[in-house]
């Protein structure tokens, strides 16, 4: 193992978790839905907190595990999470009240993303999360510079697509996407983006003011 290995390994091992994150986490898993890995939900969580972020809006609900992570290290902020499988959503809705997570600070909605994002307020939310379709990547991330505020953020989790993105021979459509995202945001003057290895990959861009 080379010392970059050791030190993703270690970084990966090294977030703690709530018990209500943990039994989200194997829910999560039983349920066949890939959560988001302890390393980017550990970053989520230190993100909120350190821009003192209030409105935050999710695409991909999943079981909740990144919800809880969003909303661990702040009281006030709200989540408007949105999640087209319905059985996921209503395992979701447990989860968040068996955290403790009160309904005034959710705003859950069934439905397909590509078709609710737009209806969001415009510059509504300090932190968008996109982790629904990756094929419908590109469309969600537009949308996304439109609902987020000047100097909000939008983050995506698995931005190498299980390793795909940095490997020259795949060219399926999911890795193009991601591909055509990181070059469309390494190139504007209009934005600031932070590629981590956290994970599976995560992007972190910021909506420059002005």
């Amino acid at each position: 193992m080379s010392r970059l290995e050791r030190n993703w390994q270690y970084a990966e091992q090294y977030p703690t978790e709530t018990d209500a994150q943990v039994r989200a986490r194997r829910l999560s898993l039983e349920l066949g839905v890939e959560p988001v890995s302890r390393a980017i939900a550990a970053q989520l969580s230190g993100l909120v907190a350190a821009t003192a972020t209030t409105a935050i809006c999710e695409l991909g609900t999943g079981v909740g595990v990144s919800g809880l992570a969003l909303l661990r290290y702040a009281p006030e902020a709200t989540l408007t999470s949105i999640e087209i499988e319905a059985e996921h959503l209503r395992q979701a809705r447990t989860v968040f009240a068996d955290a403790g997570i009160a309904q005034s600070r959710l705003r859950l909605i069934e439905g397909d993303a590509a078709q609710v994002l737009p209806r969001l307020n415009l510059e509504a939310y300090d932190l968008t999360v996109i982790d629904a379709d990756p094929e419908r990547l590109l469309d969600y991330f537009e949308t996304a510079l439109q609902i987020v505020r000047p100097g909000g953020t939008i983050v995506v989790p698995n931005a190498f697509a299980h390793g795909r993105v940095p490997d020259p021979a795949a060219r399926d459509t999911v890795t193009r996407n991601l591909r055509d995202l990181l070059a469309t945001v390494g190139d504007s003057t209009a934005i600031a983006p932070v590629l981590s290895p956290a994970g599976d990959g995560l992007l972190t861009v910021t909506r420059l003011n002005g």
